[in-house]
């Protein structure tokens, strides 16, 4: 008899937005929202955040796979920083087709 090998559950990633001391906004992506936030604070997280310190972990949401959380950050990244926080905290798909206007 065989042993099915044991498959290891896919990790569910988190999209996450960060405020800065500064008061500007992080958003990225992790499987462990605590811990990347605790990565941040000591120094050991994004380059952004060593020089815009974080203040305060504003929000977090499971968004499934590695490219839709990635699909979700771009997307984030550029709406204006008054409609990021309504974007990661609101049900839904995160606006991935938000056009862009010039």
């Amino acid at each position: 008899m065989t042993v099915p090998p044991k498959s290891t559950p896919t990790p569910i990633w988190h999209l996450y937005l960060i405020e800065c001391v500064d008061g500007s906004y992080y958003t990225g992506v992790t499987t462990d929202v605590e811990r990347r936030y605790s990565q941040h604070v000591i120094g050991k997280g994004a380059r952004y955040t060593r020089s815009h310190k974080p203040m305060r972990l504003l929000a977090s949401r499971a968004v499934g796979s590695r490219s839709e959380a990635l699909k979700a950050e771009l997307a984030v990244k550029r709406l204006p920083k008054e409609e990021k926080l309504s974007a990661v905290t609101m049900a839904g798909d995160i606006g991935v087709n938000h056009e862009v206007q010039s």
